[in-house]
C-alpha cells in the first residue's frame, strides 16, 4: 500500500492534540540592598531557654597578664635561670622567651626581641599609671602643708601588727604610706599623725583591701587613716566609699579637688615611737608654703626700690 493510501485511510481517525508543556514561573528579581546596610547573616540557632553559644578563642592564643610582664623583666635582669612553671611555659610558647643550652649542658632563658617589645609596652602603661599616682600623691601632700602640717612622701616606717589570735605575739612589719603628716607643733601629744594611701587603679585598690595587716600597720602609725580614690580613664571614681573599711576615711578626687566623702575615725595617740621620729628626722619633708613665702620675701628685699 502506498503512503498516499495510508494517509487517506487514516484521515477519518481523530487524533488528540499534544498538550503544551508547562512553563515554570520566573522568579522575582531580588530587591536591591540599601546602601550602607551590612550583608545579611544568619544568626546562630539556639534552643529556647538555653544560653547563646560561646565562641571559643582561636587555638594557640595566650592571654598575657601583668604577671607575665613582671616575669619577663625578672628574666631580663637576671642570669636567666628557668623556673619551670606555667608562666614560663606561656612565655616560651608565645615566643617572648627562648631556651639556650651552654657548653656545660645547663639551660638558661633569654628574652627575645618580641619579649623586649612586650616589656617596653608594659613599661609605658606602668609609667602612665605611676604618673597619675605621683600627681595625686603630690596634691595630697601639698594639701597637708596648706593645712599647716608637715608632710613626707615615700617613708618606710616600722609598725606593730597584732597577731592572728589573742594568744599570738605581736609582729613587726615595714609600712610604706604614700603620705605621712604631723601637725606643726613642738608638743609630742599634739602631733596627730595621719596616713594617706593613694589609689588610682581599682585593681590596685582591691588587692590592697585584701591585706588587713597593711591597713592595721597604717592604723598603728597614725591616729587617722585615709584612702584617697582617683578616677579611671572614663573619669569615673575607681570605687565608692562603702567599699572602704569603716575605720578609714575616704577622700574623692572631683574636678581636680579633694572632697571628703567620709571622715576618718580619730584615735588619740599619746606619743609616736622613737623609730618613727628617727625616720622623720632622716627624711626630707615636702616643701610647704612657708618656703615659697620666704623666697618672695628674699626677692622683695633684693629689689632696688625696697626700703
Amino acid at each position: 500500500m502506498s503512503v498516499t493510501a495510508l494517509r487517506l485511510e487514516n484521515a477519518d481517525v481523530p487524533v488528540d492534540p499534544v498538550p503544551p508543556l508547562p512553563v515554570p514561573p520566573m522568579p522575582a528579581p531580588p530587591a536591591p540592598t540599601p546602601e550602607g546596610d551590612p550583608p545579611p547573616a544568619q544568626p546562630p540557632v539556639t534552643d529556647p531557654g538555653k544560653p547563646a553559644p560561646v565562641i571559643e578563642p582561636p587555638p594557640g592564643d595566650i592571654v598575657l597578664s601583668r604577671m607575665h610582664a613582671r616575669r619577663l623583666r625578672e628574666v631580663y635582669r637576671s642570669a636567666g635561670w628557668p623556673c619551670c612553671d606555667p608562666i614560663e611555659i606561656d612565655l616560651l610558647a608565645a615566643g617572648l622567651l627562648e631556651r639556650q643550652r651552654a657548653a656545660s649542658g645547663h639551660e638558661t632563658l633569654r628574652v627575645t626581641d618580641r619579649g623586649i617589645a612586650h616589656i617596653a609596652e608594659s613599661l609605658v602603661i606602668n609609667r602612665a599609671a605611676l604618673s597619675a599616682h605621683e600627681a595625686l600623691v603630690e596634691q595630697v601632700a601639698r594639701e597637708m602643708t596648706r593645712n599647716g602640717r608637715i608632710a613626707w612622701r615615700g617613708l618606710s616606717l616600722r609598725a606593730r601588727v597584732a597577731g592572728a589570735t589573742e594568744s599570738d605575739k605581736a609582729r613587726w612589719c615595714i609600712a610604706r604610706p604614700d603620705v605621712f603628716s604631723i601637725r606643726n607643733t613642738s608638743v609630742e601629744a599634739y602631733a596627730q599623725p595621719i596616713v594617706h594611701e593613694i589609689k588610682v587603679r581599682r585593681a590596685d585598690l582591691m588587692a590592697d583591701l585584701r591585706k588587713p595587716d597593711k591597713r592595721a600597720a597604717y592604723l598603728d602609725l597614725g591616729g587617722e587613716c585615709w584612702y584617697v580614690l582617683g578616677r579611671d580613664a572614663r573619669d569615673r571614681p575607681i570605687a565608692t566609699p562603702d567599699e572602704i573599711p569603716s575605720e578609714c576615711g575616704v577622700l574623692m578626687l572631683e574636678a581636680g579637688r579633694l572632697v571628703v566623702a567620709r571622715p576618718a575615725v580619730h584615735r588619740v595617740l599619746p606619743r609616736m615611737p622613737f623609730s618613727v621620729w628617727m625616720a622623720l628626722a632622716k627624711a626630707r619633708p615636702v616643701g610647704g608654703f612657708d618656703e615659697q613665702a620666704q623666697g618672695l620675701l628674699c626677692e622683695f628685699e633684693a629689689s632696688p626700690g625696697s626700703i
